[in-house]
């Protein structure tokens, strides 16, 4: 009997070897990048989920760049992935849409929907793209948004100072969400019961978490708090439809697209867009204006000079400073993309079903593209291109699917410039080095003390 029992352990001994053994060493039909696939099924996720100072490129994407050079491979949130650090292979994919189409990890896809702007391709991509510029394109800006972001940025500021001392993250997310509730979907918190902002913080607070879907576990929270956001906007959404009041908002618009024959919209694409957008303003611009209040702060020269030039909106010099910002923010380090077919590149086969992940972080702090790259520096864009991605700069994505709403973020960042340094004298209180997590950064402890001149 115990014979037996020994032939059985080894093989399931062997069985787990074998299983170790082909997670770490995966085929392809030429050479892999070199890189380590971590552990069974977790792969290097917590790795890569880790926890580090605001400043320079993480250590999961340092730490392997060191030792297997500027592509590798390796496991995240179950899924094969070849990471790039290299500008000529990131741009390169980010050009090629059909070898490269844009893809995410699983879990990804579970959170954000699979149908939606994150993930379509060719003609449903660009006729998304056209709505979205339809609302927050560079022709809207002075015409139709110019206004209401100089408003809503002069009310929130005129809080703050009413306050003396306020958390700078948390007051600029609560101020870009109150203007583009309204633009987009005429909602207001303040007046609805349903708190729709707190179910995005649900949300963000498990995006990048281990995809453990059990209550209790942040990736549970996130789910739910998508659910409950998105139950909220439905809601909106058939109101609007059964009621055909026109708000002049964004709903409108959707509202009569769907409503059109043979339209590419249908109502669960028209309410995951509006959460899709809500999520991409709410988050990256509030993150923005936050770290750009800590490098002014930390950059008396450049606070100097902005105030010397007493900036309007199409000042040349703000537009500088905020591309610092998002230089050294890298509010989106990583851009995925799935292999359609195996490709060659550098020696290397990236096989075919596999991600990829464009490392755009690295290249903002290369020293070869920029001096100096760690120190905040807006005078390095004189002369200049300051709007469009480059092999060096993807703060806002790159190929054709640079970011659509990057004129309003920007447009956002220099109405709340313009009135924070000539407006209002301001220091700040405490902290503010924070931590960064993949995508998403904890400026702790920045708070402002802000009292109107």
């Amino acid at each position: 009997m115990w014979k037996i029992a020994l032939v059985l352990l080894a093989l399931v001994v062997v069985r787990i070897t074998h299983w170790f053994y082909t997670w770490a060493n995966p085929k392809g039909n030429g050479k892999l990048p070199p890189g380590s696939m971590g552990l069974p099924i977790i792969g290097e996720t917590f790795q890569f989920l880790s926890q580090h100072g605001l400043y320079d490129v993480p250590p999961f994407i340092t730490k392997r760049m060191a030792r297997y050079g500027p592509l590798f491979r390796t496991n995240l949130f179950g899924q094969k992935v070849i990471v790039s650090t290299d500008p000529e292979v990131n741009y390169k994919i980010l050009q090629e849409n059909k070898t490269f189409p844009v893809s995410y990890p699983e879990s990804f896809l579970q959170i954000m929907g699979r149908n939606g702007m994150l993930t379509s391709h060719e003609n449903f991509h660009k006729y998304l793209r056209n709505l979205i510029l339809h609302l927050v394109g560079p022709e809207n800006l002075r015409a139709k948004l110019l206004h209401g972001v100089d408003q809503t940025t002069r009310r929130h500021l005129h809080s703050w100072a009413s306050c003396g001392i306020y958390d700078v993250k948390e007051g600029a997310a609560l101020m870009i969400f109150d203007y583009f509730c309204k633009k987009l979907i005429s909602y207001d918190e303040t007046q609805d019961v349903e708190k729709l902002r707190e179910y995005f913080k649900d949300f963000m607070d498990g995006l990048l978490s281990f995809p453990l879907n059990i209550p209790g576990t942040a990736f549970h929270a996130c789910l739910q708090g998508r659910k409950e956001a998105t139950k909220v906007i439905e809601d909106i959404y058939q109101e609007r439809k059964a009621s055909k009041i026109y708000c002049d908002d964004f709903m409108d618009h959707l509202v009569a697209e769907v409503e059109k024959e043979d339209s590419f919209m249908d109502e669960t694409n028209a309410i995951n867009l509006v959460f899709l957008l809500l999520f991409a303003v709410y988050e990256t611009t509030s993150q923005a204006i936050t770290l750009l209040v800590k490098y002014i702060f930390d950059n008396p020269d450049v606070s100097a000079e902005l105030t010397m030039k007493v900036i309007l909106v199409e000042t040349y010099f703000d537009f500088e400073v905020i591309n610092e910002t998002v230089r050294l923010a890298n509010i989106v380090p990583g851009l995925f993309r799935k292999v359609s077919k195996d490709v060659q590149i550098k020696g290397y086969t990236i096989p075919a079903g596999w991600l990829v992940m464009v490392a755009s972080s690295v290249v903002h702090f290369t020293p070869e593209k920029y001096e100096d790259p760690l120190a905040f520096n807006p005078w390095r864009w004189e002369g200049k291109e300051l709007h469009a991605g480059s092999k060096s700069f993807m703060a806002f994505g790159g190929g054709t699917r640079l970011c659509a709403g990057a004129d309003l973020a920007k447009l956002q960042m220099a109405v709340f410039l313009h009135y924070l340094v000539t407006t209002y004298s301001w220091s700040i209180i405490k902290g503010g080095d924070g931590v960064r997590k993949p995508g998403l950064i904890f400026p702790n402890g920045l708070h402002i003390q802000i009292l109107e001149k």
